[in-house]
């Protein structure tokens, strides 16, 4: 449900934009515009069919559990990157989160913390990043990973290493695990990705649009101030209550 909210909030703001490419945060476009669509055929060739066949041979139950599973794994994550921001009540549901998930959701299965009141405060070590005071820079489209900028690029790797699959061995196993969850979280985006397949709109300007504005509510903690008053870098949010 949320991503088809998402959806449809970026086509409301899409329909209201100016013309394609008008973007001043997007000044590498052409080489965006082809990576783009190197991604989204690699998506509709190879990704795409698999999460299909995932998300019609596997009960939504189990999907649900898979996905609880990551989420939980990815909390560890975000927990550091909460401690690294100095956002001490975050970081503390977030410790929270994990141990409750871990011991009473057998592994992280069943999301028992959010039924109970206690949400997820994820982060990135881009958002960590950005709280620092370094600076965006242009978006950038990245090959297999998608929308993204110069300071979330920088902080891929760190992202990406920092996922506890990766520590698991043997290398088989672990690879497995990240192909699940590569696949569990393509299934969880296909309603989504239908509806914006059926609207007339350049997809290219939508994701970049969508993804830019969810980043700038993500750095501010879902408090963004008005653009024309936004500083040049983001002072440090208040923490959420």
């Amino acid at each position: 449900m949320g991503l088809c909210l998402l959806v449809c909030t970026g086509l409301l703001l899409a329909g209201c934009a100016t013309a394609p490419g008008a973007n001043p945060r997007d000044p590498w476009e052409p080489m965006n515009r082809g990576v783009f669509e190197f991604n989204e055929t690699f998506d509709e060739v190879a990704f795409k069919p698999v999460a299909v066949a995932y998300k019609a041979v596997t009960p939504r139950l189990v999907r649900a559990g898979v996905t609880n599973f990551f989420n939980n794994l990815g909390d560890g994550w975000s927990l550091f990157n909460n401690i690294l921001q100095g956002k001490l009540r975050a970081s503390v549901e977030t410790y929270f989160r994990i141990t409750v998930n871990t011991i009473l959701g057998i592994g992280g299965v069943f999301d028992i913390a959010s039924e109970i009141g206690v949400e997820p405060r994820t982060e990135d070590f881009g958002q960590t990043l950005g709280l620092w005071g370094l600076p965006t820079g242009p978006y950038l489209v990245l090959p297999f990973f998608g929308p993204s900028n110069v300071r979330d690029a920088l902080a891929t790797p760190a992202d990406t290493f920092g996922y506890p699959v990766t520590l698991v061995k043997p290398v088989a196993l672990r690879n497995s695990l990240a192909a699940l969850n590569a696949v569990d979280k393509r299934a969880n985006y296909l309603r989504a990705g239908e509806m914006l397949d059926e609207s007339a709109l350049d997809k290219y300007v939508f994701s970049r649009d969508v993804f830019l504005q969810k980043r700038r509510n993500d750095i501010y903690d879902g408090s963004p101030p008005p653009e024309d008053e936004e500083p040049q870098e983001p002072d440090k949010p208040a923490e959420k209550p």
